[in-house]
């Protein structure tokens, strides 16, 4: 499948998007999240040795680009697994033509959890 990140999602993601949103903040599921601008103003900090390096973008290179985020909060790991899939499913329907990676992660609460 060929990316095409310079084209906008359609409007029907966006509304897809919204009433998937909205199901899950009404549940108490959906904390907070937001979608992200493009790398052309993204200042990037690396460490490495000890040393602390400035890139500016934009990343022509850039072969993955976080698009937005969003903090959810499910009863079990199950459950947000089966709702990430549904999430992920949007936007297949209504941006097949675009290859989108959404990644599902749990927070960590402390250092106890530090290597979990």
């Amino acid at each position: 499948m060929e990316e095409n990140l310079d084209t906008a999602p359609p409007p029907s993601l966006f509304e897809a998007m919204d009433a998937y949103i909205g199901e899950r903040a009404a549940k108490g599921i959906f904390l907070d999240g937001g979608g992200l601008f493009g790398t052309e103003d993204a200042v990037n900090f690396v460490v490495r040795e000890g040393e602390v390096t400035r890139v500016d973008g934009p990343y022509a290179e850039a072969k993955e680009i976080v698009g937005g985020w969003s903090l959810l909060e499910y009863p079990t790991v199950e459950e947000a697994v089966a709702d990430q899939e549904e999430f992920a499913a949007l936007h297949a329907k209504h941006w097949p033509e675009v290859t989108v990676v959404a990644t599902l992660r749990q927070i960590s609460e402390g250092p106890e959890d530090a290597g979990a």
